[in-house]
């Protein structure tokens, strides 16, 4: 656990500081906002930052963000200023502490920093193979690629993986290489020098420094641009990175996991995946099954979202009532775990009586079934009432309908729907995946391009 304070450590914060190592945490401190984001830019890293209330909090939140920087941050200041906290929590501060500190609040804000959310939950035999295998190879600096369904949990077991093993003290970093835009990728991956590129107004260090000692995941690896993959593989068979704009290579000494829920084999053949990272980071491949096919893990899941769902949201710890728990099983979980525990969330806060029962459970097919109903009540163009759908829905619907009205014209369907082409290839794959009907490719549109 690494605490850093911004602001000065003399009396009562000093205080704060001294109660935080003595619950072992590290703890680094600088004293103003550009000190701060040198800190964390230059990958020494935080699990925590506690910030002076006098200083701008906003303004560190919003560069943390700019920056993408994910680290919580508390503020401090002297006594109960009611004035003081609202400020800070408004501006994106997720608590406050008045001072001086309490030793029982320093402990509960750090144990809640530290807290793991990502704890294995299994019961299933399939599913406990898969972390059999996990078990045997965690110790070992060996790359992991991790495969399987959205939804099914690869990020929790790429976790697990990292505890497991003999790198659990370093930092376990992950990059979602999907949601970062293609251009900024590179630069998240390897870091920048100050000047290389019209907006980086300092250096950062990136995700492989960041990581050096502990592990590096690359999720959705798959939707990586086949240049930067080149640069990925150097990487991996030279233990070095270069900054964008540096002068010297950087070494790295780093884990690799990656995931992906598509067909890599089948990505490979198709030319949009690197058959040498490929082969690369497939040295212990785990695949992990949909939730459909590890059926006792449903209700032992459901239980264990139950129990945390009501904690959580101070609500009575209500049983599932027989015919919730058959419909639970009998659904088939297209989302996977992820669905489940939205479910599951969802019941927890709509049920009123004594147990939750079937009305305050609402499934995937329920909230289709609906839209069905909405869409065939409404106008031609197959809009109807948008009030009870949800967000989804609405932008699958209005996708697929913008694809037929241009006769499967994918470039200009994008054009229309203001998104980018690679989004919405991104969109109808997964609608492919999930068994619906996606319009073929229509004449005239532009040639595909890896993804």
């Amino acid at each position: 656990m690494r605490l850093l304070i911004v602001g000065s450590m003399e009396g009562q914060v000093g205080e704060a500081g001294r109660m935080a190592m003595e619950r072992g945490a590290q703890v680094y401190q600088v004293e103003g906002l550009d000190s701060a984001l040198v800190h964390l830019r230059d990958g020494l890293g935080a699990d925590l930052v506690m910030i002076d209330v006098r200083l701008d909090v906003r303004t560190l939140i919003d560069s943390l963000t700019a920056e993408r920087i994910s680290t919580p941050v508390v503020a401090y200041g002297i006594g109960n200023d009611t004035q003081a906290a609202v400020r800070a929590i408004r501006a994106g501060a997720r608590e406050y502490i008045p001072l001086p500190p309490e030793p029982d609040m320093i402990a509960a804000i750090l144990e809640a920093a530290a807290v793991e959310t990502h704890r294995l939950v299994f019961q299933d035999p399939a599913m406990g193979a898969v972390v059999r295998l996990a078990d045997q190879v965690a110790a070992s600096d060996a790359s992991v690629l991790i495969t399987g369904e959205s939804g099914t949990g690869k990020e929790v077991l790429a976790r697990y993986i990292h505890r497991k093993s003999k790198r659990s003290a370093g930092r376990f970093i992950a990059v979602n290489c999907a949601a970062i835009p293609e251009g900024l990728l590179e630069s998240e991956l390897f870091g920048h020098e100050k000047g290389a590129f019209t907006g980086a107004v300092a250096r950062r260090i990136g995700r492989f420094e960041e990581a050096s000692g502990g592990t590096l995941l690359m999720d959705e690896i798959s939707e990586m641009d086949v240049r930067l993959q080149a640069k990925l593989l150097r990487v991996i068979q030279e233990r070095e990175i270069d900054r964008l704009g540096g002068r010297q290579p950087v070494k790295v000494n780093v884990r690799i996991l990656a995931t992906s829920n598509r067909d890599m084999a089948q990505a490979v053949r198709e030319k949009t995946f690197r058959e040498d990272l490929y082969y690369r980071l497939n040295v212990i491949r785990l695949a992990i099954p949909p939730l459909r096919e590890r059926p006792a893990d449903i209700l032992h899941l459901a239980d264990h979202f139950l129990r945390r769902f009501s904690e959580e949201n101070c609500t009575p710890l209500r049983p599932f009532s027989a015919g919730v728990r058959a419909r639970l099983l009998a659904h088939p979980w297209p989302g996977n775990v992820r669905e489940l525990e939205n479910t599951v969330h969802r019941a927890v806060l709509l049920a009123s009586g004594p147990e939750i029962d079937d009305s305050a459970l609402i499934l995937a097919d329920d909230d289709l079934s609906g839209a069905r109903r909405d869409a065939s009540a409404g106008s031609p163009g197959g809009t109807g009432s948008l009030v009870g759908r949800t967000v989804s829905d609405v932008e699958r619907d209005l996708i697929l309908d913008t694809l037929r009205h241009t006769l499967g014209n994918r470039t200009h369907a994008a054009t229309l729907l203001g998104i980018s082409i690679r989004t919405l290839r991104n969109k109808l794959r997964q609608y492919t995946d999930e068994g619906l009907d996606v319009p073929p490719p229509g004449l005239g549109d532009s040639p595909a391009r890896p993804v």
